[in-house]
């Protein structure tokens, strides 16, 4: 995969992009709000990088490719998750990138191109209630409000803000 915008290129992972998504995992906003996609060392960073690009031929997911700026830095990720009744959007942008836009340029790129490889209706975007950041971006992509309260994430009873965006 290949998407262009202005700024960024999404694509698809390589083995050695292991260590930008290792340093890109470990920021305080990924421990709070994915606890579960915090690699503390490389390696599990490229056991990781390994699994999600084995998973590209398929039709199963999970679907997460790098977003990487135009001049080659890696600043995050962007993805596309089977969480059984749909598919949810999710996103992470490094610490040192974030408040400039690229999460919202990357998931308007990327909502479109996936709707239609995989023949989609509807993406969910689901986030922690603190999480105004996260919110605020699927707003500005065209997201609409279905849910908003206490409801599972992560495994967890959590206040979330559950999302619809339709192709």
């Amino acid at each position: 995969m290949r998407i262009e915008t202005e700024r960024l290129i999404i694509t698809d992972f390589t083995m050695d992009m292991a260590e930008d998504v290792h340093l890109n995992s470990l920021d305080e906003d990924n421990r709070r709000f994915v606890p579960d996609e915090v690699f503390e060392t490389v390696e599990e960073a490229r056991e990781t990088v390994a699994f999600l690009m084995g998973r590209y031929g398929g039709a199963e997911g999970p679907f997460v490719h790098p977003i990487l700026l135009k001049t080659g830095e890696n600043i995050g990720y962007v993805q596309l998750v089977n969480i059984g009744d749909g598919w949810e959007l999710g996103y992470h942008i490094a610490k040192a990138y974030t408040g400039k836009g690229y999460a919202t340029e990357a998931a308007r790129a990327f909502l479109p191109a996936m709707a239609e490889k995989y023949h989609l209706k509807e993406i969910y975007g689901i986030c922690l209630l603190d999480n105004r950041a996260s919110a605020r971006v699927m707003e500005k992509c065209g997201f609409t409000n279905l849910f908003t309260g206490v409801g599972p994430y992560q495994g967890e009873q959590r206040p979330i803000v559950r999302n619809i965006w339709k192709a």
